[in-house]
């Protein structure tokens, strides 16, 4: 059965219930702000307001949708990308599209103009929704891709020329079921990822992916149609979503708030009502410091409702587990661990009943089946260190249009992780380190490849590598260790300001001016400068921090 279905059903069981709700508190921007210098959560320039939907007009507004994309030619098998901030209109849109049994192709909202087209071609979108914050991108590449690739405009500003006007268009749309049939084998969902190369990846899933991801969820956290769930993170990322999809299951609400400041989440925990929190660390870090600080008092809010906090994305520091479960000493806790590659996060989870094991990221989900393997793809023996491993139905169909990536991570259905991990006599299992160079800063990924050619660019550059190095609050940081040209002068200064060219999370946060160590191929030994500056076994670090 396809997710639809719940949708379907819960707006025929609470059909008067509301279901979404947007809250944007108030953020002054400033005009000049751009893409470039936006946070995991960017602010917005809205003034605070709230929305909300029922069940039923969720379901109505995606049946418009799809109702509107089959109007315009687009069937079975089709891609349609999703290139919007969060917003009321995101998930209706989403669910609409996989109505039609077309694909939804959900981007990046910090790719660049040339990563949207890049992403565009490798998927081979046919028609891409985006919303007001990217017309200057996209503008940049229409006359490349309008032709190819018609664009949809979501929002209250005036419509750009070169797309068409998405409120216009489905107001006279039926609010009908489609009626299009869906099977658990048709492709449902393409989400990007990027490999060490700093090249998005286009990862394909069929419907029974997206089934796991619920059924998953729903085993590890209960959710019940009482339950709020509060959702911060953005919802291309197959995080968040994939987590409420345990709500969508059972009837649950979902609250979508704009912005990080640790006075708008518990103030919306509390306005709301939420059972469930599901944060990255550096928002967890931020809390409990304005805590500690007294700047917030619990007092001040009802969260007494507060069952549940659980995290993702990167590894976490024991040491904020155990300062939250101080200030929430009746709430439950969870970690979760995924890939994009394997519908998100669940395939590995801590469990709320082994709190004692923090540090572990858990046990092999519901559904999901894990081994740890060396070199020669053999189990390890005891404790040793391997590869991580996991092999369940929310396991990746390929790497779309990318069979030699497919065959590196894919054997007989295991999915090769590229995360380096131990178990003990338990059977919990402990990340060590990442075999990827990805750094993870945040809970978002950062390809140093891309980093290392934009420095390599300044004319005083000899040669550089990039690292990343821990960080008590973000996990990790990146590092660039730079090599300058002899008779050159170049300070660490002069390379931070040369990156206000690059979007903000993927400036360093630390420059290092040294010789980078390369091997007899021209490899950079990476192994060797992660030693020499403290990141040696980084997320063993992280996980005893």
């Amino acid at each position: 059965m396809p997710i639809t279905d719940f949708l379907i059903h819960n707006s025929q069981q609470y059909p008067d219930k509301v279901c979404l709700v947007e809250i944007n508190p108030e953020q002054k921007e400033t005009r000049k702000r751009s893409y470039k210098d936006y946070e995991l959560i960017p602010a917005t320039p809205s003034p605070y307001f709230r929305r909300e939907i029922t069940w039923q007009v969720f379901n109505e507004k995606a049946n418009r949708f799809a109702h509107l994309l089959l109007s315009r030619g687009i069937k079975k098998g089709d891609k349609v990308g999703i290139l919007m901030m969060n917003c009321i209109e995101w998930l209706p849109i989403y669910f609409g599209i996989l109505k039609t049994g077309a694909l939804a192709v959900p981007f990046n909202y910090r790719f660049t103009s040339n990563e949207i087209e890049y992403c565009l071609r490798l998927s081979e979108v046919d028609v891409l929704v985006f919303g007001s914050e990217f017309i200057g991108r996209l503008e940049e590449i229409y006359d490349s891709m309008g032709k190819r690739c018609p664009m949809i405009y979501v929002g209250n500003d005036p419509v750009p020329a070169f797309a068409e006007d998405y409120k216009d268009m489905v107001s006279d749309m039926p609010s009908t079921e489609p009626g299009i049939p869906l099977a658990d084998e048709d492709y449902a969902a393409i989400y990007f990822s990027s490999g060490t190369t700093g090249f998005p990846k286009a990862i394909l899933h069929r419907h029974k992916a997206l089934m796991h991801s619920c059924r998953v969820e729903q085993n590890h956290h209960g959710q019940t149609p009482e339950d709020v769930f509060l959702c911060i993170p953005p919802l291309y990322h197959t995080g968040a979503k994939m987590h409420w999809f345990g709500s969508l299951m059972t009837g649950g609400k979902a609250v979508l708030l704009k912005g990080t400041k640790p006075e708008y989440i518990l103030e919306t925990a509390s306005k709301e009502q939420c059972t469930i929190l599901w944060l990255l660390v550096p928002w967890a870090q931020d809390l409990l410091f304005a805590l500690d600080r007294g700047e917030l008092n619990l007092k001040d809010y009802k969260l007494d409702q507060l069952r549940l906090m659980h995290i993702g994305a990167q590894p976490v520091p024991q040491s904020l587990v155990k300062r939250w479960l101080t200030y929430f000493p009746n709430q439950q806790y969870d970690t979760n661990y995924g890939l994009s590659e394997s519908i998100g996060p669940g395939c590995v989870h801590l469990g709320v009943e082994n709190t004692r094991k923090v540090g572990a990221i858990g046990v092999p989900g519901y559904g999901w089946q894990v081994k740890i393997v060396d070199e020669k793809d053999c189990p390890v023996k005891g404790q040793e260190v391997g590869e991580l491993c996991v092999k369940g139905d929310g396991v990746m169909v390929c790497y779309y249009n990318d069979e030699k990536a497919t065959k590196e991570v894919l054997k007989d259905g295991w999915l090769y992780t590229g995360d380096m991990a131990m178990q003990d006599e338990e059977g919990f299992i402990f990340l060590v380190d990442r075999k990827k160079d990805v750094i993870i800063s945040g809970g978002e990924n950062l390809y140093p490849v891309q980093i290392e050619d934009f420095l390599s660019s300044h004319p005083d550059v000899m040669d550089v590598a990039v690292i990343g190095l821990p960080d008590s609050r973000l996990g990790e940081i990146a590092a660039a260790i730079v090599e300058i040209k002899e008779g050159h002068h170049c300070t660490e200064q002069d390379l931070e300001e040369f990156c206000h060219q690059l979007p903000r999370y993927k400036r360093p946060k630390k420059f290092i001016l040294a010789k980078v160590p390369r091997n007899a191929t021209g490899k950079i030994e990476k192994p060797k400068l992660r030693k020499m500056f403290g990141a040696s076994n980084l997320v063993d670090a992280q996980n005893k921090a």
